[in-house]
């Protein structure tokens, strides 16, 4: 794994935050060895441009709330809704609607890249319940 603790913490950040808001097929991609501008991808999907937005808003938050504060050095792509990138230098943020997903499939572009593994906190805890219910 190339990326930095920073990049580590920034992006399991970012992906719960963007899991809280129902984001969907969220993967954080290691792009350190390829890309000499970031460490990581944070994929994230909504169906409606409304949600992206509302998960752009939540992983703006979240990474505001770390001990060293986070703040994109870049936005891009807010007014449609459709597909908005975080640049937070360390990682990049990229929350789509499904079809712009579906359509450029970053996941596939960068399949040669290793993943940075990332499990929703509140499955684990819901597994958890479950399990302690039997």
């Amino acid at each position: 794994m190339t990326v930095s603790e920073r990049a580590h913490e920034l992006a399991i950040a970012a992906a719960q935050a963007a899991a809280d808001k129902k984001a969907e097929d969220i993967t954080i991609i290691d792009v350190g060895d390829q890309l000499a501008i970031t460490d990581a991808f944070v994929l994230a999907a909504a169906p409606n441009e409304r949600q992206v937005l509302a998960i752009v808003d939540a992983i703006e938050e979240r990474l505001l709330e770390l001990p060293e504060k986070a703040k994109p050095l870049r936005r891009e792509g807010e007014r449609g809704g459709r597909w908005v990138l975080l640049d937070y230098v360390d990682i990049v943020v990229h929350v789509q609607h499904t079809e712009e997903r579906e359509f450029y499939a970053l996941d596939r572009l960068w399949k040669d890249c290793p993943t940075i593994p990332f499990v929703d906190r509140d499955l684990v805890e819901a597994d958890a319940g479950s399990a302690a219910a039997e």
